[in-house]
């Protein structure tokens, strides 16, 4: 069991939960959620663990708060993607601090992010702070598989242990994007819904030392050809509508005009192209994605296979359905393929930014000139399954990083690391919202809403 002083050193309580190799599958995050448990338990918080499978528990704690306020949530999870440890510069799961960095699996997807909700909370507790409604902390396993030992077994089995919650603060945002000098604190309020696809490829099957043309293996070619040409179209949704207005306006005047076209379908990809890397991380924003990551067909080297099946993972924008998708990817399948979905999507709502101005302070307070700004995230979080419980999740895991330093580029890629200062940084904006969280009244924009 550790300390409560060990808790409140969120560097190095980020450097002992990277050491948990929660590599998913299988995950084994029960030793980390019992460290973790331990901390909270010195601390004074309340405690439940649940699981869905032995050795992948669920922990929730709760800071009880003055009760004029609906609870807030912090919701992390403990699971990593795996990872080659040979492609590191520094081991994986060492926690090594260097250059300035903690690196490792994890750091920033999310044990950064836990190890930051931990340490405000056990500071919040350990100062006496009452917030204004109940703190309620939810670490959770297998986020990276869909959640189906993690955040969907709680929300489905026990959504007690949330009762009371109106607002949850996850990952990922919090985060500034510089551009032309200004900083633009990046807030996730609405996520795409990820949604698989396989793609039913058959053709003749035959000997593997008989020439033939014109099977499932050349039809594969074409599609993955098709693929590589081909961008889905275009769409415009309010959040991302008001994200890119909200930058606008802080923009001089010829940058403005320039990041309005982007709004544009017409001029939307040329518009991406000119922002170079900025382009590259608002593409996926402004359509429904699909991309292939599995293939699977043939048992045998000598035998040509007269049926494929190629994995899709496809991501959708809020209102948007699979019959949707499947019309837009018609152009691309043709009669080479035929795409299943047996995933159902949940329906869009409209999200609730009734927390988005106090969090746009906190981070504008402690980053000059940084305008708030909502967002869309193009993947997927236990936000999603949160919603099903009627809680506004926020991305929001704040890092003050530096300039020249992308947040996406290194989740789950080699040399994942975070730098020391923005895990100082996050754990005291996320104490300085337990202290000043007071729920406001409802208020919503279209996220849904197609343009």
């Amino acid at each position: 069991m550790g300390k409560l002083e060990d808790g409140q050193r969120p560097v190095e309580l980020l450097q002992e939960l990277i050491r948990f190799d929660t590599t998913n599958p299988p995950g084994n995050e029960a030793p980390c959620i019992e460290y973790l448990e331990g901390l909270l338990r010195s601390g004074g918080l309340c405690t439940t663990r649940i699981e869905r499978e032995p050795g992948r528990p669920n922990l929730v704690a709760r800071l009880p708060g003055a009760g004029r306020s609906p609870a807030l949530l912090f919701c992390g999870h403990v699971d990593v993607v795996p990872t080659d440890p040979k492609a590191w510069t520094h081991p994986p799961f060492a926690g090594v601090i260097a250059d300035g960095y903690v690196w490792g699996r994890g750091a920033l997807d999310m044990k950064g992010g836990v190890a930051m909700m931990v340490s405000a909370a056990l500071r919040a507790a350990n100062a006496g702070a009452v917030p204004d409604g109940d703190l309620v902390l939810a670490l959770v396993a297998d986020e990276e598989s869909g959640g189906v030992c993690g955040a969907r077994f709680l929300v489905e089995e026990r959504p007690d242990l949330l009762d009371g919650v109106r607002y949850a603060i996850g990952e990922f945002g919090g985060f500034p994007l510089r551009i032309q000098g200004r900083a633009f604190a990046m807030i996730q309020v609405a996520e795409k819904a990820p949604l698989p696809v396989d793609v039913v490829i058959r053709g003749p099957a035959g000997h593997g030392a008989r020439p033939l043309r014109g099977g499932a293996m050349a039809k594969l070619g074409r599609i993955l050809q098709r693929f590589e040409s081909h961008r889905l179209p275009v769409h415009v949704t309010s959040i991302t509508r008001r994200m890119v207005e909200t930058m606008a306006d802080d923009l001089p005047g010829p940058s403005r005009v320039a990041l309005r076209q982007v709004l544009r379908p017409a001029l939307t990809d040329r518009v991406l192209a000119c922002l170079g890397e900025t382009g590259r991380t608002f593409e996926p924003l402004f359509r429904n994605t699909a991309n292939p990551t599995i293939v699977r067909g043939g048992d045998r080297l000598n035998v040509i296979p007269g049926e494929i099946h190629l994995g899709l993972d496809a991501r959708l924008l809020p209102g948007f359905g699979s019959e949707d998708l499947l019309s837009e990817l018609h152009p691309i399948l043709r009669s080479d393929g035929e795409a299943r979905i047996t995933a159902d999507v949940a329906p869009a709502v409209e999200p609730d930014l009734g927390l988005l101005d106090l969090l746009g302070r906190l981070l504008a307070e402690r980053i000059p000139n940084a305008v708030p700004v909502p967002y869309l995230l193009p993947g997927s979080t236990d936000g999603r399954h949160l919603a099903r419980l009627g809680i506004q999740s926020y991305g929001f895991t704040p890092l003050d990083l530096p300039p020249g330093v992308s947040f996406f580029s290194s989740i789950h890629a080699a040399d994942e690391r975070v730098p020391t200062h923005a895990i100082e940084f996050g754990t005291d904006v996320l104490f300085d919202l337990i202290r000043r969280y007071a729920a406001p009244k409802r208020s919503g924009a279209a996220a849904s809403r197609r343009v």
